[in-house]
């Protein structure tokens, strides 16, 4: 197939350094082996009309899905579902709503999505794991951590319950074991929470918005990682942690299940600070409690590598671009 010119509708921006931006950037790169990619926050009829728009979060990109799509209704336009799209705005938000009659193909990062959306969308549903390079674990992380840190990735907002891995800091009893927290503070409440805990607690280090390459190196030296979000559409984080062989301690929510499977052995009720800390505990003490989430990890990272997922992008435009393709099968639920 001929190159195709897309454009990639992302709310956030580099300076964001969130999920969505990094999907945006990684899937640009992806997109752009093969085809002419750019990445706007808004589109209107002047910037020109692309081959496909892919529109990331059914709220936030609502106006531009929408007039993209009544200025040229033969051309195809995906929508990506975020977390709070899934489990929050298409219930109740009419633009998001919209959002997903106006698309053409509607993609899901992880399977436990599709359970969320009306039974007669699901036809027109996708799942694309996203990925990330492997990286390889320095030692000593081999077997119960001898030098342990926990760490939280996650810019300090509400869905992502930065305030349970605070509370859960006071309360883990393993010796040495510090609780690194990485983030900007997008709520200015829990920013100033974020800076009293630290002061209270020596465990417990806030060190804010940090590069994506440094974020990662921080994770790669750490023993375990923990995400306590309430809701998560496919957590570009869960996927670095599994890839550089770090656990995941993670919130028993929906998204996260749909990235480490059902019988993963570390999820906790979500906003449960003692059972977050009791996780905590347990990964640094017992050893083949650790040993076998390094092993359910390591089956999982074999989801989420970049060839994987550039070659299910590229499959996604054939088919939205060229009629001669087949159609893409409709997945379902869990």
């Amino acid at each position: 197939m001929a190159a195709k010119r897309i454009t990639i509708v992302s709310p956030a921006t580099s300076a964001h350094n969130n999920g969505n931006w990094q999907t945006a950037s990684r899937w640009a790169a992806m997109l752009g082996t093969r085809h002419q990619v750019d990445i706007v926050q808004q589109w209107s009829d002047a910037d020109g009309a692309p081959d496909l728009l892919i529109a990331l979060h059914a709220r936030r990109a609502a106006a531009p899905l929408a007039a993209f799509c009544s200025a040229y209704p033969s051309r195809p336009a995906a929508l990506v579902l975020t977390g709070t799209d899934l489990y929050r705005d298409i219930a109740v938000d009419a633009s998001a709503q919209a959002s997903l009659a106006y698309a053409t193909q509607l993609v899901l990062l992880q399977p436990a999505g599709l359970a969320l959306l009306p039974a007669p969308m699901r036809a027109r549903a996708r799942v694309i794991f996203q990925s990330a390079p492997t990286l390889t674990r320095p030692p000593p992380m081999t077997g119960v951590a001898s030098a342990p840190q926990i760490i939280m990735i996650g810019h300090l907002r509400a869905e992502k319950d930065p305030a349970t891995f605070m509370a859960a800091a006071a309360l883990v009893k393993a010796p040495g074991v510090r609780l690194l927290h990485l983030g900007g503070a997008l709520d200015a409440a829990l920013g100033q929470q974020a800076a009293a805990t630290a002061r209270a607690n020596p465990r417990y280090r806030w060190r804010g918005n940090l590069p994506h390459a440094q974020a990662r190196e921080l994770l790669r030296h750490s023993a375990a990682m923990v995400i306590a979000s309430t809701m998560e559409g496919g957590a570009n984080v869960i996927i670095e942690a599994v890839t550089c062989g770090v656990p995941v301690i993670a919130s028993d929510i929906s998204g996260n299940r749909g990235m480490l499977g059902d019988d993963y052995g570390a999820y906790f009720a979500a906003g449960d600070a003692v059972a977050l800390a009791a996780l905590i505990d347990r990964c640094l003490t017992d050893a083949p409690f650790y040993a076998r989430l390094l092993a359910q990890c390591a089956v999982r990272a074999a989801l989420f590598t970049p060839a994987a997922e550039q070659a299910a992008l590229l499959q996604l435009v054939d088919n939205l671009c060229d009629p001669a393709q087949a159609p893409l099968q409709p997945q379902e639920a869990p």
